[in-house]
């Protein structure tokens, strides 16, 4: 096998996607683990001669920023692992300049792809969450690959590879304390870990199926109080969400509680990562939706109600309140966080076809959405401004998407009036936006 090449390299600007960007005679070079301003040794991951750019990770540097620190997880540690798993990207920088290199990337793609301009614009600096000096253990949610000897694994930055791991500082303590990694997951594809934000003792363990019957076996070696559910062959599984979930060892659900609501989650819904977002989610989209008494609001992409109820007991009996998702699994969620709210509707469906339907029967005076990771399409966009609704408040995960829909909703009479991004993915790329959109 022959050896990648290595170039020595000074490294330039941050780039969306946790790279920076470098040259080489005239090419670009995307570079993981790196900070802008380091002079590096770099190994090419992806190269060629007719490529567009090139790709490739640090494994050396010869001059470091004033912002490195040690990575604080050997598994992800580009200067530890010839193929460093993912997850904790940026755990080489530190805090306070992670969010400084995000706020440039936000502004970035706002100006790129959104058309917001300079001077005519207050780009947002990123915000810290409180409570969480050192940026670990935030994960309530987990998710694992299983290798060939039935470990626990984490794959790299598009790599096929495996690498069994043996800790994952980000997970949340009650996870970690698990013992997951020295247990034998032979016959599991994928391992999901959730712990509840009620108690931090209580974690549900999904397993997703590789072989008829090992979910069972698997789900003997977890101590009495540890909640075990699977996803069975018989019709899919874990990965294409068409699995039959089922309870091995206590229940397949989970009880959260924001804002004084509770929340019940299976194993198959969503629910926010961080520790802290569903509470700060909340509170945020409620200022500024500003939801009142007998107003009409639609929550798109409504996963599990976690805004539609907060927006529910806004608007009151006298409003309403369609509570919009496509997720069976989620939608069975949201049915049963919602039966108490008379002014709610929980509908499951193609979001554009459902608003289509919804705006023809009620004139919405505020619109939630929270889409996934790949944003709104066209359609979404479409539909959004052929309603009329005068207020949308878009909580967003990517910044590309979100500067690419509103560049799609300016153009169909809409300004962004607000934006912030708070920082609920430490030492990872990530970032949370929230923006409030007015029509003209």
């Amino acid at each position: 096998m022959t050896e990648a090449p290595t170039l020595t390299l000074r490294l330039g600007s941050i780039a969306h996607g946790g790279h920076t960007v470098a040259r080489h005679e005239g090419r670009v070079i995307f570079v993981r683990h790196g900070i802008p301003g380091e002079l590096v040794a770099v190994r090419l991951t992806e190269h060629g001669d007719t490529a567009k750019f090139w790709r490739g990770d640090v494994i050396d540097v010869l001059e470091a920023s004033e912002h490195r620190v040690p990575h604080f997880w050997a598994e992800g540690d580009a200067l530890a692992q010839h193929d460093p798993v993912g997850g904790a990207e940026f755990g080489h920088i530190a805090l306070e300049h992670q969010r400084e290199l995000k706020s440039a990337v936000a502004a970035e793609q706002l100006s790129r792809l959104g058309g917001l301009k300079a001077g005519q614009f207050a780009f947002p600096a990123v915000q810290p969450v409180a409570g969480q000096a050192d940026g670990l253990g935030w994960r309530t949610r987990m998710s694992y690959s299983v290798d060939s000897a039935g470990r626990l694994s984490m794959s790299g930055f598009r790599s096929n590879g495996l690498t069994a791991i043996s800790s994952m500082p980000l997970a949340h303590p009650a996870i970690e304390r698990l013992g997951l990694y020295q247990l034998d997951f032979t016959g599991i594809e994928r391992v999901e870990a959730a712990v509840s934000s009620v108690d931090d003792d209580t974690v549900l363990i999904l397993l997703a199926e590789g072989r008829q019957g090992a979910a069972r076996k698997v789900a003997r070696q977890f101590p009495e109080g540890v909640n075990v559910a699977a996803f069975s062959q018989r019709g899919g599984s874990a990965a294409d969400g068409r699995g039959e979930l089922q309870a091995l060892s206590g229940r397949s659900w989970l009880q959260e509680s924001v804002l004084g609501e509770t929340f019940r989650i299976t194993g198959e819904g969503f629910w926010q990562v961080h520790r802290a977002a569903a509470t700060l989610l909340s509170e945020r989209v409620l200022e500024l939706a500003a939801p009142a008494q007998g107003e009409q609001v639609a929550d798109l992409y409504a996963g599990a109600g976690l805004f539609s109820v907060p927006l529910a007991n806004a608007v009151g009996e006298t409003g309403r309140v369609f509570s919009i998702e496509g997720a069976p699994g989620t939608h069975a969620d949201a049915k049963k966080n919602l039966r108490a709210l008379p002014q709610a509707t929980v509908i499951r469906g193609r979001v554009e076809r459902v608003l289509r339907q919804v705006a023809r029967e009620a004139q919405l005076d505020a619109v939630v959405l929270d889409p996934p990771r790949t944003g709104i399409d066209k359609q979404v966009a479409a539909e959004l401004a052929s309603s009329g609704v005068a207020r949308i408040c878009y909580v967003s995960c990517d910044p590309a998407s979100f500067a690419r829909d509103t560049a799609r909703l300016i153009s169909r009479g809409y300004e962004l009036a607000h934006i912030e991004i708070h920082d609920l993915y430490p030492h990872t790329h990530h970032m949370e936006s929230i923006g409030l959109f007015l029509r003209r």
